[in-house]
């Protein structure tokens, strides 16, 4: 037990050196600050006992006083007032910059993190825990930081007491100062009750956060398949295990705060009933009294302020402990020496002998999977639900890599193109669409509002293709319409050609194409798939398909069952030939038959 209460004071200082290591001269500023707040602190106390020594004292003895002694008294406390309040002002601000700005640094370097790191890293962590990470434990890492310069300058203040106090009165200084000792000790015992329950509270506090998002993230699922109640079920069991975490911390801090608020006024207490004695037998004189017992009183808010940061050192840890496997994490995607050649119209592409797993998945993804692509031809990869196509449509455009097997661009392995080369010729476009809270331009292009890579011509002309210009023509503002976070005030085959225009504006070699127009009427999808072949310099199209008229407008289909290739040719011969084939592509088209 007391290995551990070592370990975890011993990470805490560590952390409350990383911060300080990392803004220096912020944490300067608010020691100063803070310091000098101590300083007057210390000082008040002595004003006001010269203050009871030559001219309370005086004028209750000579039952008058004159004006200069009050206004003399006046200006003294007036004067280390204002400069209390100069520490305070200052200590609060650089804290509170400091804090900050250490927040933003490694909510920075998470989300620089998470955009190095490759799609497989991110499959295997839920969103949830991402958004935590970035977020409440980011957050809470760094929330021990405001009163850390005032717990620093209340070490200043109590090291400037203790000379003062021995100066004043070693023996009434010796009495109160036991005190100092027992605070220490309950802020270490705290710490160490305080640590695993507040682990705990962190870690379902991003369980709650990560199923409250699955949950708004999939309504469309839930509400689909009457899971609404199983969901309700499941979120309010872990928010009622969150609710008894964060009662436990309470309970703890309920126990131990008020011994922390009490053992300061005790001391006080001791030093007025031994002090009181004093002043009787001549020992010491009052006005000493009330500066020692003064300080004392004042020193119950520096004491607390230590114990503060010391009981936030849990909560910092177990918020850091979260964000640090993500800073460390490893995996990021490596790229090679080469370019691929530039050439007019689509890329040729090629799949050889591609193995892929999720993780440990007893059951691989893919297996041997082997094809090819003429450039500027259009293919139909189909298979039932399970069967690998957005994995496979993924490893196209380098999202992921392959356990075993190469993915040729142009015959070049993607893995020893340059970075940037893959982006740069290929462009996907998933069925789940992303639309940004920002104009139709900003959603097309990617660009700033000035100094877009992209003239609005371009942009227009990517709407034609995908089908998109008429309806945002019709938009209040054409170009310039918001269209709301996810694209809220569209339709979902609006939103679809949008990122189908976001895609071509870019003019890319391959279209990697997953099931991206399933919420488009059929004859507005073949309109958008002859403008895709019928371009200047038409793109390898590669279409992860069901619907029976997307599937026919392929000049070769892919069928994908079980990871596998089982057979490819044009759409008529796989009819005739492949009865899963036939089977699956005729249920889907009864299925869109109106009842």
């Amino acid at each position: 037990m007391a290995r551990r209460r070592d370990a975890v004071v011993r990470r805490g200082l560590r952390h409350v050196g990383r911060g300080i290591v990392e803004q220096p001269g912020m944490f300067t500023l608010a020691v100063v600050a803070s310091s000098i707040y101590g300083a007057m602190t210390v000082a008040s106390a002595y004003v006001i006992g010269e203050i009871t020594d030559r001219v309370l004292l005086p004028s209750f003895a000579d039952g008058a006083t004159t004006a200069a002694a009050l206004s003399l008294a006046a200006a003294a406390i007036i004067g280390v007032a204002l400069l209390k309040i100069v520490g305070i002002l200052g200590r609060r601000l650089f804290a509170g910059i400091m804090s900050y700005r250490l927040q933003a640094d490694y909510r920075r370097r998470v989300t620089r993190q998470y955009l190095r790191l490759p799609l497989s890293w991110h499959q295997r962590h839920p969103t949830g825990q991402l958004l935590s990470n970035a977020n409440s434990d980011v957050e809470a890492a760094w929330f021990f930081v405001a009163p850390l310069p005032f717990a620093v300058g209340a070490l200043v203040m109590i090291a400037i007491t203790v000379v003062a106090l021995f100066l004043t009165d070693p023996l009434i200084a010796l009495v109160g100062l036991v005190v100092f000792p027992l605070v220490f000790l309950v802020n270490v015992v705290y710490s160490q009750v305080m640590s695993p329950r507040m682990q705990r509270a962190q870690q379902l506090r991003a369980e709650v956060s990560e199923i409250a998002h699955e949950s708004f993230d999939a309504a469309l699922v839930v509400k689909t398949l009457g899971r609404e109640t199983a969901e309700t079920e499941r979120f309010g069991a872990r928010a009622e295990e969150l609710r008894d975490g964060l009662v436990a911390v309470g309970r703890v801090r309920g126990l131990f705060d008020p011994m922390m608020e009490a053992l300061p006024n005790l001391g006080t207490l001791a030093v007025l009933l031994i002090g009181a004695g004093r002043v009787a037998d001549g020992s010491t004189d009052a006005g000493s009294l009330v500066s020692i017992a003064y300080l004392f009183t004042l020193l119950a808010l520096p004491i607390r302020a230590i114990g503060w940061v010391l009981a936030d050192l849990p909560r910092a840890l177990a918020g850091f402990d979260r964000v640090t496997p993500v800073l460390e994490a490893t995996g990021e995607t490596r790229y090679g020496p080469e370019s691929a050649a530039p050439a007019p119209g689509g890329a040729a592409v090629g799949v050889a002998g591609v193995d892929f797993s999720f993780g440990d998945a007893a059951r691989p993804t893919l297996r041997d999977v082997t094809f090819d692509v003429r450039a500027g031809t259009t293919v139909a990869v189909v298979g039932p639900t399970g069967s690998g196509k957005s994995t496979l449509a993924g490893l196209l455009v380098r999202l992921v890599d392959p356990a075993d097997g190469t993915v040729l661009l142009d015959g070049v392995d993607v893995r020893r193109l340059k970075e940037g080369e893959v982006s740069g010729r290929a462009a996907f476009v998933a069925q789940g669409t992303f639309l940004f809270d920002d104009t139709v331009r900003g959603n097309v292009t990617l660009d700033p509002a000035e100094g877009s890579a992209f003239t609005d011509d371009e942009v227009w002309a990517a709407l034609r293709v995908a089908a998109a210009d008429e309806f945002v023509a019709a938009l209040p503002g054409g170009l310039d319409t918001r269209v709301g976070e996810r694209g809220a005030t569209l339709s979902g085959g609006q939103r679809q050609r949008l990122a189908l225009a976001r895609a071509v504006v870019r003019r890319p070699r391959l279209l990697v194409l997953d099931d991206a127009t399933s919420a488009v009427d059929p004859s507005v999808e073949a309109r958008i798939l002859d403008a895709l072949r019928d371009s200047d310099e038409p793109a390898t199209v590669v279409v992860i398909a069901y619907r029976q008229a997307t599937i026919s407008l392929a000049d070769e289909v892919v069928w994908l069952e079980n990871g596998q290739v089982l057979a490819r040719g044009t759409h008529e011969q796989l009819l005739d030939e492949v009865p899963g084939y036939a089977a699956l592509v005729r249920a889907y088209s009864q299925a869109e038959v109106p009842a």
